[in-house]
């Protein structure tokens, strides 16, 4: 009978698609109840600051740090003149309140469209990956290396997840590797489904991974440095305490890793995600009928080098190369055309007309994900045009004043993680934050980058849950219900803000 309840609780929960549809209706309504207001903004613009006051008008002031300082925005100027920081900043002790701008129900269909639009660079990004994915497959050389390191890795199959998980947790908090991670999937599923895990590992050793090094950043540059930079102080203040944290983090996630992927191995019944594996299975497992009759020969294994060299050539040009989507797009494009010429010619070559198809079916199988990623955005701009974004963010600026150090620096914690779920992008955050929050520090005589530790906690405990982060397209990627995820996720969820807390109370009573 339980079983039977529960089969039937599963199959009531709502797709991503849904629930962003709902998000984006309460997103809607919330526009006719949270009083509109605004910040003034500022954003570096041919050597001149241009300021934006919260009605619109428009100024050109100086790009000195005269200039800064008379608006008490506590940033070396050198940091808009490099381009360390390029969108538009919070300016303290601006905010006004405006007439309300309440959204129109047609506003949720527009916001959905105008969000995929926005959203168009990492679209093309997975829309190329898929393809990618699609002449690899077709070419027969998964089937062919995966045969090959099932059988070497047999008896010690969660090494592999170790390393995935170990190398993306390094990603995180150096990088911030996060949305490119998705690109890692299509190679590691159908290696971990052949190992005997099922979807949450392999979300748990790529997304959590990631997510959790950069929830513990300590010189990634989109937001540790970023924040640092905007709160006015230097991201190397707190760096031990962050490699501290990291590596006790790390250490967490892949115990709790581990001990999950060995009672799934042990019996698969065990899986969060059981009753959906067999659609699971299909979906990603390779073929087992024509894998007997598939030599790895030289042709297999050079479409599988060049495959995984997209890979580290992607994370060198984001690292080195400052690449966004649009390059990274691109890479994977060359990378592609040279595997579908490959493919195309010599002994059962496919032709043409096979790699294209094979190409465009690629393609088409992440439409789903690239198009969660569009109703996302979309959710963002209903409350940004809607004028309740700051008006959320400065009733958080008066909840916390007046506390005692310890007491301020954990509200301050949970402030960014509800913040989180309105403003998913790092970086979009901590330009918009950190110079309205980061100077409240000072009135409770705590260094500033506390707050900036604060923020990194907060906000990615949020995104490991918020439908408007990056988890919705993962799930929708491996066809993994939110529920499942979330029965999974949650004690990580506690794990970072109880241990994070803690890290914090700590640095404020050594500081």
């Amino acid at each position: 009978m339980t079983s039977t309840i529960k089969k039937r609780f599963h199959i009531k929960m709502p797709g991503a698609f849904t629930i962003l549809f709902f998000l984006t209706i309460v997103a809607v309504m919330l526009t006719w109840f949270v009083p509109a207001g605004s910040y003034a903004k500022m954003q570096y613009s041919s050597n001149h600051l241009q300021v934006t006051s919260p009605t619109g008008i428009k100024s050109s002031l100086p790009a000195t740090q005269e200039t800064l300082n008379k608006l008490h925005v506590k940033i070396d100027i050198a940091q808009f003149k490099s381009g360390a920081i390029s969108k538009p900043v919070s300016i303290p002790n601006t905010y006004k309140r405006l007439k309300q701008h309440p959204a129109s129900v047609l506003s949720i269909f527009t916001s959905m469209v105008n969000g995929t639009i926005e959203a168009v660079d990492i679209m093309i990004f997975i829309l190329v990956l898929g393809g990618l994915i699609g002449i690899v497959k077709a070419s027969g050389s998964f089937e062919a290396g995966l045969m090959a390191l099932t059988k070497k890795t047999k008896g010690h199959e969660f090494a592999l997840v170790f390393l995935v998980a170990v190398l993306l947790l390094l990603g995180g908090t150096l990088c911030g590797i996060e949305e490119e991670a998705v690109a890692f999937y299509p190679i590691l599923v159908p290696v971990f489904i052949a190992m005997g895990y099922d979807s949450i590992v392999c979300v748990g050793a790529i997304f959590l991974a990631s997510s959790v090094g950069t929830t513990f950043s300590t010189i990634n540059p989109f937001s540790v440095v970023i924040a640092s930079n905007a709160a006015g102080t230097n991201f190397t203040q707190g760096l031990a305490g962050r490699v501290v944290g990291l590596i006790i983090a790390g250490c967490f996630v892949l115990w709790y890793l581990y001990r999950y992927a060995r009672k799934v191995q042990q019996n698969p019944k065990f899986s969060y995600s059981y009753d959906d594996h067999d659609s699971f299975n299909e979906m990603w497992s390779v073929s087992s009928e024509n894998a007997t009759d598939l030599t790895f020969d030289a042709k297999k294994k050079l479409i599988l080098i060049l495959f995984a060299m997209a890979f580290p050539i992607m994370i060198w040009g984001v690292m080195a190369e400052g690449w966004a989507f649009p390059d990274m797009a691109s890479s994977f494009l060359i990378i592609a055309v040279i595997i579908m010429f490959i493919t195309c010619f010599g002994k059962h070559g496919l032709g043409e007309k096979g790699v294209v198809d094979a190409f465009v079916s690629g393609s088409s199988s992440l439409v789903g994900v690239s198009l969660i990623i569009g109703l996302a955005r979309g959710i963002n701009l209903v409350l940004n045009n809607g004028y309740i974004s700051d008006t959320i963010l400065h009733a958080s600026t008066q909840a916390v004043s007046h506390m005692s150090g310890p007491l301020f620096i954990v509200v301050m914690m949970f402030v960014f993680f509800v913040l989180g779920f309105i403003v998913p992008s790092s970086s979009g955050l901590a330009v918009l934050a950190m110079p309205i929050l980061a100077p409240l520090a000072d009135t409770v005589n705590i260094p500033r980058y506390t707050v900036v530790t604060a923020y990194q906690f907060g906000q990615y405990a949020m995104l490991f849950l918020a439908p408007t982060g990056l988890v919705m397209a993962t799930l929708q990627m491996l066809d993994m219900k939110y529920s499942h995820w979330i029965r999974f996720v949650w004690p990580v969820v506690v794990f970072v803000l109880v241990f994070g807390g803690g890290l914090l109370v700590a640095e404020v009573l050594l500081s």
